[in-house]
């Protein structure tokens, strides 16, 4: 009893405390509250802190920090995980859903979630479920633990990992069921004998949060794994070309396409790019033979590059899909074709709508990386470091992130996802994710409407 009494004690003693200086220290922020507000109803705007107000309605918040980063180092600022700037995306179109007029599918029908990329190629890329997980280069972004997550969740969903702009990881090979091959602007990578491991080969024209720009990192900040796989030495820089090296021509991507396809015994060959001239940019593609188009929408994140990159350039992603589906549809190739969008798309009503409008799959960035972090970023880096610290190659916390635990948190967010999608497709009286189209779509304003193809509600 003497020690709860004396627990109780201080307790007590405590809340006196904060009430005794509650009741003291009122009168004193009421004085300092009412002066303030007469000094902002007094004084001239050029004195009045009410200014910054006024400065932030202006100028964004956002930008008023870049432009201090600009102004205190001189240098070009690198925003990380793409444009806050608000664009047209899936979010304004509705789905239809079947009651009378179309019954909804049976509860007992099997929905079908399996999807091909390439079909037109000797190995077509065959997928359980029409998601798979967007590039992320090893060394010029992220860690090898996170690589590594990223390719047993996939494996564990029943799809692919794309292994992005950076140097070949064997790991990712050996735990990936499906592995898709970046043929980058750099000159890493490039070895046929790497190539023949790719279950795809996607080249990478370009991207939506940088276009088609060069980057130069310095060796040493890739110093340990990415350096050595990369074969560079400490004084070294490594390099991305701003146009891919060998190519002078619009015939040169036909060369290009066959040796690739050569060396690799038939699986899809295709091109990633950030929607700007549509039309000119596929018909070039088209004409060279790819077996498949990932557009990369001006929504899209990177581990970091030029604001105006990410706020200025390229077409939002839903407004390239439309167009994209449009040419191929009209030059008779749809069926052969297919096409990959990724860019924003963050949820499962996302990922169904750009479906409808006639993506064969959609690539996932920013949303799975936070995934395969789930449960880890909030404990192990927060309040000190951000979540990304657990993640990125120079990561202070990269070594604590649990591969394992990551792995199962993406392939759960991928499963929860497709689920949620096939509940959708029931509701739309179809049996396929592939049979949902724009006929099960509408828009409440026209502009959506019409970026979109779909009608207006």
């Amino acid at each position: 009893m003497g020690w709860f009494g004396s627990l109780g004690g201080a307790v007590a003693a405590v809340l006196l405390f904060a009430v005794g200086m509650a009741v003291s220290i009122r009168p004193l922020i009421k004085k300092l509250f009412r002066k303030a507000v007469i000094l902002i109803e007094t004084d001239p705007f050029p004195a009045n802190i009410w200014e910054m107000v006024t400065l932030t309605r202006h100028i964004s918040p956002q930008t008023l920090i870049e432009n201090s980063m600009r102004a205190q180092g001189g240098v070009m600022v690198k925003r990380p995980l793409g444009s806050p700037k608000q664009m047209p995306d899936f979010r304004k179109l509705t789905f239809l859903p079947c009651q009378l007029d179309r019954l909804p599918t049976p509860e007992n029908q099997n929905i079908e979630t399996r999807t091909v990329i390439g079909p037109c190629a000797k190995k077509p890329l065959e997928l359980e479920i029409p998601l798979l997980i967007a590039g992320m280069a090893f060394g010029l972004g992220v860690s090898e633990q996170l690589k590594v997550a990223l390719a047993k969740g996939s494996a564990m969903a029943g799809t692919a990992t794309n292994g992005g702009e950076g140097p070949f990881l064997p790991e990712e090979r050996k735990y990936a069921d499906k592995l898709i091959l970046q043929y980058s602007r750099a000159q890493w990578a490039k070895d046929p004998e790497i190539l023949k491991q790719a279950d795809m080969i996607e080249i990478h024209v370009g991207q939506g949060a940088s276009a088609g720009t060069p980057s130069q990192i310095p060796a040493i900040h890739l110093k340990g794994r990415a350096m050595e796989l990369m074969g560079l030495k400490p004084d070294d820089t490594a390099e991305i070309f701003s146009r891919m090296p060998g190519i002078h021509r619009k015939q040169d991507w036909k060369k290009l396409i066959d040796r690739l396809r050569q060396w690799t015994g038939g699986v899809p060959i295709g091109m990633k790019m950030i929607p700007g001239r549509v039309e000119q940019d596929l018909e070039i593609a088209v004409d060279a033979g790819v077996d498949f188009i990932t557009l990369d929408g001006a929504q899209a994140a990177t581990k970091g590059t030029p604001p105006i990159l990410q706020d200025d350039f390229g077409l939002p992603t839903v407004m390239g899909l439309a167009r994209a589906v449009d040419y191929l549809e009209k030059k008779e190739k749809k069926d052969q074709i297919s096409l990959i969008v990724s860019g924003g798309l963050s949820t499962p009503g996302d990922f169904l709508k750009a479906l409808a409008m006639g993506a064969d799959a959609v690539a996932i960035g920013s949303a799975v990386l936070f995934a395969a972090s789930h449960g880890q970023g909030s404990q192990k880096t927060l309040p000190w470091e951000p979540p990304t610290q657990l993640v990125l190659y120079q990561g202070d916390q990269k070594e604590e992130l649990n591969v394992e635990k990551g792995a199962k948190c993406v392939a759960c967010y991928l499963q929860s996802s497709v689920a949620e999608m096939k509940l959708a497709t029931i509701a739309l009286g179809k049996s396929r994710l592939q049979d949902v189209d724009r006929k099960d779509l509408a828009a409440p304003d026209p502009v959506s409407a019409a970026i979109a193809r779909v009608p207006l509600i």
